[in-house]
């Protein structure tokens, strides 16, 4: 498929500009995510998406080093929840304090309120709390006592969940999970990567190394660079029949709804801008649809049963949905 303009474009000027300062972002979290750059890759994605991340794994893997190498990269306000069970919904929104000197009421704001907000544990609280975030996420805004306020703008929800220890958990509702653009896992490091993370911390912590290579007005006009990446008709029709092909799979009780079709398209469009490519490939379509529906699909408990993946249920329904031929 031929890029529908030039490289002289101001189209493929800003793509590659994109690029550029994406790998300026991933090259400054490597600093401290040893030997995970396709995961730091994903994760900037979703970041230039505008979109948010759910990290799933084990503890003790970098999840929240991750955000806060991502904040501190982009320069801004890092901001951490731990979710717990007595968490209420005004500890993440703020609240409206009342004032003695003045009688009247002062909104102190929650810790929503920033550009790079870590969520930890998200399920180990309440669905009533969880659901405090749906509309931060979805209209990067929050109401309270009938009044809405604008949140800052980049607005990046890094949520983690704890894969192993599940007691005393609640689990996401499909809504909330719907809500998050992609859902990585981080994974142990190699033999020679976890060597390196001795050395780089045997005295200091890497983080204090971490360089603000973008501003924050930079990362939204990114985000508005990833939007224009060309997009043809037939690559269009290409991630509506994947996403159609989950609702018929055999192998999965629920698919995919019309929001994960645009998302998968917004990251075809951003692989496709941090390749300095300024129009999207099938290539591009495939490599994003794991991360991008994989949460968002139910298995049967036959799924399960065989002990296969979600990923491999996805991988099946790549490989029967014929790609576009690209155009000479």
């Amino acid at each position: 498929m031929e890029a529908s303009q030039t490289a002289a474009d101001p189209r493929q000027t800003a793509v590659i500009e994109l690029a550029r300062r994406a790998g300026q972002i991933v090259a400054e979290v490597e600093k401290v995510i040893v030997g995970k750059t396709e995961v730091i890759r994903r994760a900037v994605l979703t970041l230039l998406c505008d979109g948010h991340l759910l990290l799933e794994d084990i503890p003790g893997v970098g999840k929240t080093t991750l955000a806060k190498a991502l904040a501190r990269s982009v320069g801004g306000e890092f901001r951490r929840v731990q979710f717990t069970p007595d968490l209420l919904p005004s500890d993440i929104t703020g609240a409206s304090i009342f004032n003695q000197r003045t009688s009247e009421f002062d909104f102190r704001p929650g810790p929503v309120f920033g550009n790079v907000i870590l969520v930890d544990e998200i399920n180990r609280a309440t669905p009533k709390t969880q659901s405090a975030l749906l509309e931060a996420m979805e209209e990067h805004q929050v109401t309270t006592d009938g009044e809405t306020r604008a949140l800052p703008s980049p607005f990046f929800v890094i949520a983690t969940q704890n894969t192993i220890e599940m007691t005393g958990t609640y689990p996401l509702p499909e809504a909330q999970l719907d809500r998050f653009f992609a859902r990585l896992s981080l994974g142990y490091p190699s033999r020679e990567s976890e060597i390196d993370i001795l050395l780089q911390q045997q005295f200091t912590s890497p983080l204090q190394a971490i360089e603000n290579v973008v501003s924050l007005d930079d990362v939204v006009a990114l985000q508005r660079t990833v939007r224009e990446v060309f997009v043809h008709e037939t690559i269009r029709e290409y991630i509506v029949d994947l996403v159609a092909a989950t609702r018929e799979s055999s192998q999965l009780l629920m698919g995919s709804s019309p929001r994960g079709s645009l998302h998968v398209m917004r990251a075809s469009q951003a692989r496709a801008a941090m390749d300095g490519v300024d129009f999207v490939r099938p290539g591009d379509v495939k490599a994003v649809l794991p991360m991008v529906l994989g949460h968002r699909v139910l298995p049967r408990a036959e799924l399960r049963a065989q002990g296969a993946s979600i990923e491999a249920a996805l991988e099946r329904i790549m490989q029967a949905v014929p790609a576009p031929v690209p155009v000479s």
